[in-house]
């Protein structure tokens, strides 16, 4: 099992949240598919497995609970896991396109977020139907993500650039 590697991913997905609609002092729910648990945790997500990995957790995210839907599980996390995660450092990677995305930048002004934070991007054309690029650092400095980027058009002609991020696992079993 790779607890280490689910409660990072629960702190990314946090701290993303936050940068985009800031920090409420609330707890956090988020939903994550089975497929999606098993490639974080290398592990199925028994009631069991998740029991331990609340416990491994918890010194960090407080007591966390989760419930089970569809293909999936809800996880919440408590006030103090929020909070713990809106004093963390080190995501100026994500605050800055968070913030370019905000302003309805465009595909090149994302990617020149892409190669502010490293010279070593990956950009890969996709054609998915849905999103129009791939963006990943190949040596996960400043993160692991795969980035699909897509032009959306706008009211007043041109356009802006969306974003959805996925683990490599999840990328590559949905669009590979």
């Amino acid at each position: 099992m790779n607890f280490k590697r689910l409660e990072k991913n629960l702190i990314d997905n946090i701290k993303e949240a936050q940068l985009k609609l800031g920090f409420e002092n609330r707890p956090m729910s988020l939903n994550y598919m089975s497929s999606s648990l098993k490639h974080l945790l290398e592990d199925e997500a028994t009631d069991d497995v998740l029991q331990a990995f609340s416990q491994y957790a918890e010194a960090k995210l407080g007591k966390l609970s989760f419930s089970r839907i569809k293909n999936g599980v809800c996880i919440t996390i408590p006030v103090e896991g929020t909070a713990y995660v809106n004093s963390l450092d080190g995501y100026e990677f994500l605050g800055e396109l968070v913030e370019k995305v905000r302003n309805h930048a465009s595909l090149e002004q994302v990617m020149a977020v892409f190669r502010h934070f490293s010279a070593n991007v990956a950009v890969e054309e996709i054609d998915s139907g849905e999103f129009d690029l791939l963006a990943y650092f190949p040596d996960e400095t400043p993160d692991e993500y795969y980035y699909c980027l897509t032009a959306e058009p706008c009211m007043n002609g041109g356009c802006h650039a969306m974003y959805h991020r996925f683990i490599r696992e999840d990328y590559e079993e949905i669009f590979v």
